[in-house]
């Protein structure tokens, strides 16, 4: 029998789901924009099964069909990521993007995953002619990286089970998944900060940006791209806005010290026509963080600091954070975490207040 759902999409249009099941038979899924075409469609296709003549969506369409169909989508041209979503589709598109769906099975898809950990990665080197040639370093890729790719194919998949119908069932789900490290946690302790907070002091730009992820917690991304609408001076208060930040949440982040005090002072200054606090004047004609980069690494070897990079800055905040009694839901609200198991990597960080936390309940119940 069939079935026919209307649905309305996110930009208001109508669209038709048909699925027909037929004892015997693999069921069949289709998605018009016309009841009538609809109609037509279950009329043929269940007159092709009966017939022994009907070999289904999965065995007409290949895998870079569906992926074409599912870039051009606004589900993945509204993502954040959707750079490096194409940039990971495009792998599968090279080693089965002229597979038909049929033979995207759960087999093939881990012979990719296998692949995907054995290469060597590379990087682009341009040659004194010009030319660009890629060219592999002695490290392959790993887990958590497959992993990436793996959720790449899997949203493709998703989309062409739920929205297209080529699909019956994503084939990435029944494929396990390489082990996830538990985070890197690298801070800078007592002794490094100052150390590397002197040696940031010549750049301003860079001193005001490190300053500013220390106390805040903000991703160099959300630091970068604040204009002064987001800051109220007078709470001393900045407001990452929702849509803008990596899990499209707003969020607020506090001004406080140094870091405040620079901010009051650049807000007397600045541009009358760009209302970025680092507009492109300042970042040397670039609108991304990539000047700050040489300054960074200059400021890290003046300061005698080893394998430092600078998210390990959103790190050390959580890290001081934790050392001095903030809880994890606490911190997690500041940096904008969505789970507490991404807040937990410090909780080795403040042993003493597990005795605190004890020591509190047992004065409570009066049997300290």
């Amino acid at each position: 029998m069939a079935t026919i759902e209307k649905r309305k999409l996110d930009d208001g249009t109508i669209s038709y789901r048909v699925k027909i099941r037929l004892k015997g038979h693999a069921p069949e899924n289709a998605t018009f924009s016309r009841l009538t075409d609809a109609r037509e469609w279950v009329q043929k296709t269940e007159a092709e099964i009966k017939a022994g003549r009907h070999f289904g969506a999965s065995k007409r369409h290949t895998l870079n069909e569906l992926i074409d169909s599912y870039e051009s989508s606004p589900r993945h041209k509204e993502l954040k990521s959707a750079r490096e979503m194409r940039t990971r589709l495009g792998w599968w598109r090279k080693h089965y993007g002229d597979k038909l769906l049929q033979d995207i099975t759960p087999a093939i898809v881990a012979k990719g995953r296998d692949k995907l950990n054995d290469e060597f990665l590379t990087v682009r080197r341009r040659g004194d002619d010009g030319s660009v040639s890629l060219v592999p370093l002695e490290k392959k890729r790993s887990g958590p990286t497959t992993n990436r790719f793996l959720a790449a194919l899997s949203s493709a998949c998703s989309y062409g089970v739920k929205e297209l119908g080529w699909l019956d069932r994503n084939p990435v789900e029944r494929v396990s998944k390489p082990k996830e490290n538990k985070g890197r946690v690298r801070f800078l302790d007592d002794e490094e900060l100052p150390r590397f907070l002197a040696a940031c002091r010549r750049h301003p730009d860079l001193y005001l940006a490190v300053l500013l992820s220390l106390t805040t917690g903000g991703r160099q991304s959300e630091i970068m791209g604040l204009r002064w609408g987001q800051i109220d001076l007078k709470s001393g208060r900045a407001t990452l806005y929702a849509g803008t930040t990596k899990n499209n949440d707003a969020r607020v982040l506090p001004l406080v010290g140094e870091a405040f005090t620079l901010l009051q002072d650049r807000s007397k200054v600045r541009s009358l026509t760009d209302d970025r606090i680092f507009p492109p004047t300042r970042l040397a004609k670039k609108s991304n963080s990539l000047h700050l980069r040489t300054p960074f690494i200059t400021a890290l070897n003046e300061a005698g600091i080893k394998d430092f990079h600078w998210h390990d800055l959103r790190h050390t905040c959580a890290s001081y954070l934790m050392m001095n009694g903030v809880g994890h839901l606490e911190i997690s609200k500041i940096l904008g975490h969505k789970t507490m198991a991404m807040v937990s990597r410090y909780s080795h960080l403040a042993p003493g207040r597990v005795s605190d936390i004890g020591n509190a309940l047992a004065q409570k119940m009066g049997v300290m």
